[in-house]
């Protein structure tokens, strides 16, 4: 078996391994649904293409933050259908009772043909103070181009 010896140097190895400090979790996070608006007078209806691409856009973001293991994006119950700053006013209390320590939320309005703007918001739920206010443009109203602007705003989120 072991000796006095090599049972006195595997204790001292064990117990003087440095003790590893625990990482505290990243911070809960709850990304609200975004809202919308197009005042650039194009005659084709393109609600549903916008719904379509709004939920994309908000669904890669979501899954993007939690990828990064910067955030913990947790699910929440919201008290309006879409959940977002413009029609929930209850937003800031529902994402405070899911535990989120964080809130992102904001909007996307089309200008024109060409040009949309993104407006958004982060605000820590603690002290009540925005710690991300960014304003993004894109150009172009494709798939690729509200991709773009996801990964753009992502890494500003990231940062």
């Amino acid at each position: 078996m072991f000796s006095n010896a090599s049972a006195a140097a595997f204790a001292l190895l064990l117990f003087s391994a440095p003790a590893r400090a625990e990482s505290p979790p990243p911070p809960a996070i709850v990304v609200a649904d975004f809202d919308y608006t197009d005042s650039s007078g194009e005659t084709r209806d393109q609600q549903i293409e916008h719904a379509a691409r709004l939920q994309a856009f908000a669904r890669a973001i979501r899954a993007d933050l939690a990828n990064s293991g910067k955030y913990r994006v947790i699910d929440f119950v919201c008290s309006s259908d879409p959940c977002s700053a413009a029609k929930a006013p209850t937003l800031v209390d529902d994402a405070r009772k899911a535990g989120a320590k964080l809130v992102l939320y904001g909007g996307i309005h089309k200008m024109s043909t060409l040009i949309q703007n993104g407006k958004f918001q982060m605000l820590d739920l603690d002290d009540g103070k925005l710690v991300l206010d960014r304003l993004i443009s894109f150009r172009g109203d494709s798939d690729e181009a509200w991709q773009h602007a996801e990964r753009f705003l992502t890494r500003e989120l990231l940062q």
